[in-house]
């Protein structure tokens, strides 16, 4: 069984017509795709097509059809504007950064309040063939006009598996994004197959909700949770002012670790403001079990204060940027 959202196979593209003049059209074009040799599929007032018949069908309708009263989907999505179909096409290379795997990861220390190293985190980085980089800002958007975020997050969980093996027994923190999960049974059981493989001990592993995708259903991410959490893998959560309010909702959830954004991280040590938002959070994660971790940390002050409070894990670039392999912290300066 091949899930088609975490596979980069050809995007078939749904297209469905409106109006006397297209849907009059419409039975010709199918006609002409088929003398053409290409995989169309008639549906009442619309049809189905593989990108390179997308491409014939995107010339054919703008001299012949009405393209405001055009639309398509890919993947059951929502429908969208004949006009950026284009957006979709030229955004073809994610494919092949996916296939491929052209991806690496950079390790980025985590400590505890003695400066010695508790964890890494695991951050993607991503190139072309000829070894040139792709940055996040482009590599996301790509993914997700072509509907490839969840093939791109699954080869990103597997590939930071494989570079958690040279951690030896500090722990590994993985983003992963829940909404590409449609069963964790399925999903995640090649994440799990792999871990085995090489030899990784499960509790090395802790998956980090990103805050980049807010997650609606908070069921589905509690069914996830509780996948890791039997196959003897930890969680944490990210932004969790945003995400997740509650001490009830907190409760449910139960995570290993709790994230403290760096927005309210950076110059705490002098803020007023600052201050009363981190002490909230250190209360909320203490109350439900959670080791607080605060990121972002660039100054000693910062560093300082929120130890003195009781935030028991850090990371930052005071501690270290991300590398290509596992840094010590230099203790002495961490202290």
């Amino acid at each position: 069984m091949q899930c088609n959202n975490c596979s980069v196979l050809e995007l078939e593209f749904e297209i469905k017509v409106m109006g006397n003049t297209n849907i009059e059209a419409l039975p010709q074009i199918v006609e002409h795709m088929k003398r053409r040799g290409i995989a169309v599929k008639a549906k009442e007032q619309g049809l189905v097509v593989p990108e390179s018949g997308a491409k014939e069908f995107m010339d054919f309708c703008h001299h012949f059809m009405e393209t405001e009263q055009v639309l398509f989907r890919i993947n059951r999505e929502r429908w969208k504007p004949f006009a950026d179909i284009e957006t979709v096409m030229d955004m073809q290379w994610i494919d092949e950064v996916i296939r491929k795997e052209l991806i690496r990861c950079h390790y980025q220390p985590i400590v505890d309040a003695h400066g010695k190293i508790y964890a890494y985190e695991m951050l993607a980085r991503f190139q072309n063939e000829d070894g040139s980089v792709i940055y996040p800002g482009e590599i996301f958007p790509a993914a997700k006009s072509r509907g490839r975020l969840y093939a791109l997050d699954r080869v990103c969980r597997m590939t930071a598996v494989k570079y958690a093996v040279a951690l030896k027994e500090a722990k590994a923190f993985i983003n992963f994004i829940p909404t590409s999960i449609y069963s964790p049974e399925f999903c995640l059981r090649s994440t799990t197959h792999l871990a085995n493989q090489l030899g990784v001990n499960p509790e090395q592993l802790v998956f980090e909700v990103v805050e980049t995708e807010k997650v609606e259903d908070l069921d589905h991410l509690k069914t996830i949770l509780a996948y890791y959490k039997e196959k003897g893998f930890e969680y944490a959560l990210d932004d969790v002012g945003e995400g997740y309010s509650t001490i009830e909702m907190l409760t449910d959830l139960k995570p290993n670790y709790m994230k403290l954004d760096m927005q309210y991280v950076q110059g705490v040590a002098n803020d007023a403001a600052k201050q009363k938002v981190a002490l909230q959070f250190l209360r909320k994660a203490l109350d439900v079990g959670s080791v607080p971790l605060a990121e972002g940390i660039e100054e000693r002050t910062d560093f300082e204060w929120l130890k003195e409070q009781g935030y028991q894990l850090f990371q930052g670039y005071y501690f270290g940027k991300p590398s290509p392999t596992p840094m010590e912290v230099d203790v002495a300066l961490a202290l």
